[in-house]
């Protein structure tokens, strides 16, 4: 009897709920699944696409399963093999492009498909450095960021210069120097005869739209199309997509627009809203029945979503807001989430360290907990404390696994002992191998980043061993470190990284697709959440929807915190996230906190021009209070005499001269001419530690002009 007989259509969907059980019942035509955050839509599609093979529907090897990263198609290809249907292709975009281009560019393009460049970094410092145009590594992170939205949102270098002059370039570059980096770029790669992952795309896109016998062979092999977090889908990639289809309809796309957090990237909601007027005759299935969460996580997630209101004086028309899933809880209560405020980013961090500490003494899992902050900068404070208590912790959202030096390094030391292990056991031996690699069997000491990182990457290389050895010995098979070398060798080719045992640290947008029982959103302050650039209404909405994709991680227990201040002792100047704003109830950290700082109410609206009213878009224009075009107030001879003072200063001190104070905080006190030490605070840019350093003299110099 073959494995797909084993299996009866009906046994397949006994377990669906009944909007589940609708999306595996429509095999035919196109299908769009709205699917609420834990509402088991992986579970939908794997069972649809398995109850399709099992009734004649689907051929397997016809079935194309696109996904967005290679964990999601590694985990639909188990769930898909373990229903009977192992035929079935389950690859991320790229990775479906990638083969196609390997196996059609000899007789499409002929010779050798070019190398496939990883890393952009070398060729993007390279390409600056030619047109004399300085970088640090961030920056050029930046321009590949920017690069890669350029090409995924089909923009050659030429066209591209037509639209950066609209866009916020890194660095503040203009626009015609974005564009030539980009044209130089495009240049080495020619020239070196290689290709990044943006091109994947590109050329297999242009083989099928000019060779059509090479379309036609494409979509005789792929006949269905499943294609996960719709969302996420960017118009390059829709291209693909359509071209694979060849105007068929055979389409099933999963999503939610209320978890759309990648628009930085060139992603777009707008081929997940607008699915129904492409094609009329869909079928919708709102997937809205949590199963991951408690009520009270879910309420909390349904409330963010539904306080959201305009952030600007002049809203975009352009800019739309979905009607959000109003997902229904499904698991018994639990506790509420608690909301907690430190003085201070140590103190934050600190409280988090304790209570998870108290979590593990009660037993919870450590791999079940998740510390999720805006950036990765926040990291290095959960990093300390965690470490000072001795809790072990792992960085999601960094390298990938198999491309960590420490792990290369392992395989090919396990991969060396082949030749002259013995009879001593598997797990002892990997032991062994890796020790002199820096594995022990306790975390280093204190360490962090880079040493705690190695550490980590060595001990999940030991782990899987153990388990390899656990589950073929319980099915009493012999494990080898053949298969140990195996295993290690096939879950690199998939990027199938093994689990990581320690609390996880990861920005909201590396926790996408991920879930704990206990979950610490952290740094929720208005400037990281939403933030500081999110500058227009799709700015902030998305900054919502981010916030929202980090509640819906908890299964159980999740925590809220914020800090007043960036540093101990710091003028506490900081607000909790305005999205929290009438869903929070707010406990002090600890008792040792002083009493919460009594904020100024905050504004709803940016700040807008005095003079004509625009939107003032700039730190600059928010401190003068009036935008860039409109002539300035101030008495420009009293600016003049504020700088010469500032000069002045500056020399005395040897510092440059902005340390003191910008220029356009010397306009706008020129504008306001304070008289008193208490005016002189209100203006931006002038705090606590310049009130007491340069306080007296400025006012002096303000009274000697004025006399």
């Amino acid at each position: 009897m073959s494995e797909q007989e084993n299996f009866q259509a009906p046994d397949l969907l006994s377990g669906l709920d009944v909007e589940q059980r609708l999306a595996a019942e429509t095999l035919r035509g196109p299908l769009c699944i709205l699917a609420g955050a834990g509402t088991g839509k992986t579970r939908a599609i794997t069972h649809r696409i398995a109850h399709g093979v099992h009734t004649g529907v689907y051929n397997p090897t016809s079935v194309l399963a696109l996904t967005f990263t290679t964990r999601a198609a590694s985990e639909m290809r188990t769930r898909l093999r373990l229903l009977g249907a192992p035929g079935v292709q389950t690859r991320t975009f790229h990775a479906a492009a990638l083969r196609q281009l390997q196996y059609f560019w000899p007789q499409s393009i002929g010779g050798t498909l070019p190398n496939l460049v990883e890393h952009k970094a070398p060729l993007i410092a390279e390409s600056a450095r030619r047109l004399r145009i300085s970088s640090d590594r961030a920056m050029v992170r930046d321009l590949a960021s920017e690069i890669e939205w350029a090409k995924v949102s089909m923009h050659s270098p030429e066209s591209y210069a037509k639209v950066a002059s609209s866009r916020d370039l890194p660095n503040g570059l203009e626009a015609v120097s974005m564009a030539r980096i980009f044209q130089t770029y495009e240049e080495l790669k020619d020239d070196r005869s290689v290709i990044d992952f943006e091109d994947v795309l590109l050329l297999t896109s242009a083989i099928l739209e000019d060779n059509e016998k090479v379309a036609a062979n494409v979509r005789s092999q792929y006949r269905h199309f499943v294609v996960d977090e719709y969302q996420d889908v960017s118009p390059l990639q829709q291209r693909l997509l359509d071209l694979w289809l060849g105007g068929r309809d055979e389409l099933c796309v999963v999503g939610d627009a209320s978890q759309t957090i990648y628009s930085f990237t060139g992603a777009k909601p707008d081929y997940l809203l607008n699915f129904g007027a492409k094609y009329p005759e869909a079928t919708v299935v709102k997937l809205v029945r949590d199963y991951r969460s408690t009520p009270e996580v879910v309420n909390l997630a349904n409330k963010v979503l539904s306080t959201r209101r305009i952030e600007t004086s002049m809203p975009d028309p352009t800019v739309t807001w979905p009607e959000p899933l109003e997902l229904i809880a499904q698991r018994d209560h639990g506790p509420s989430p608690e909301f907690f405020e430190a003085a201070d980013d140590e103190q934050e961090a600190a409280e988090v360290a304790q209570r998870i500490k108290a979590l593990l003494k009660n037993g919870q899992d450590v791999s079940e907990i998740a510390v999720l902050y805006r950036t990765n900068g926040q990291s290095q404070a959960f990093e300390q404390a965690l470490t000072a208590r001795g809790i072990s912790y792992v960085m999601r959202g960094a390298e990938r696994f198999f491309s960590r030096r420490e792990v290369k390094e392992g395989m090919l030391a396990l991969r060396a002992a082949l030749n002259v292990a013995g009879d001593q056991p598997v797990s002892q031996l990997v032991r062994d191998v890796l020790a002199s690699h820096g594995y022990a069997p306790e975390a280093p000491t204190g360490s962090t980043g880079a040493v705690r990182q190695r550490w980590e990457s060595l001990s999940a290389l030991v782990r899987l061993a153990d388990d390899l050895v656990a589950s073929r010995g319980a099915q009493g098979d012999q494990v080898t470190l053949r298969d140990v070398v195996k295993e290690l060798e096939d879950r690199a080719a998939t990027q199938h990284a093994p689990t990581l045992d320690g609390v996880t640290l990861a920005s909201f947008h590396a926790a996408k697709g991920l879930e704990w029982d206990v979950v610490f959103l952290a740094g929720l302050s208005d400037g990281l959440v939403p933030i500081t650039y999110a500058k227009d209404q799709a700015g902030y909405d998305e900054e919502r929807r981010l916030l929202y994709v980090g509640i819906t991680r908890a299964r159980i227990h999740l925590y809220l915190s914020w800090s007043l201040a960036r540093t101990p002792g710091g003028r506490a100047h900081r607000y909790p996230s305005r999205f929290l704003d009438g869903i929070k109830s707010v406990r002090q950290a600890s008792s040792r906190q002083q009493a919460p700082v009594r904020r100024k109410p905050q504004k709803l609206t940016p700040l807008v021009c005095a003079g004509c009213g625009s939107f003032l878009t700039t730190a600059k224009e928010r401190k003068l209070k009036r935008c860039s075009s409109c002539p300035a107030v101030y008495d420009e001879a009293l600016f003049e005499s504020l700088r010469s003072w500032r000069a002045a200063v500056a020399q005395s001190n040897s510092v440059p001269a902005f340390v003191i104070f910008t220029d356009a905080t010397l306009m706008a006190i020129a504008e306001h001419r304070p008289s008193t030490l208490p005016q002189l605070a209100k203006i931006s840019g002038v705090g606590r530690s310049k009130i007491e350093r340069y306080g007296e003299a400025m006012l002096a110099v303000l009274a000697e002009y004025a006399g």
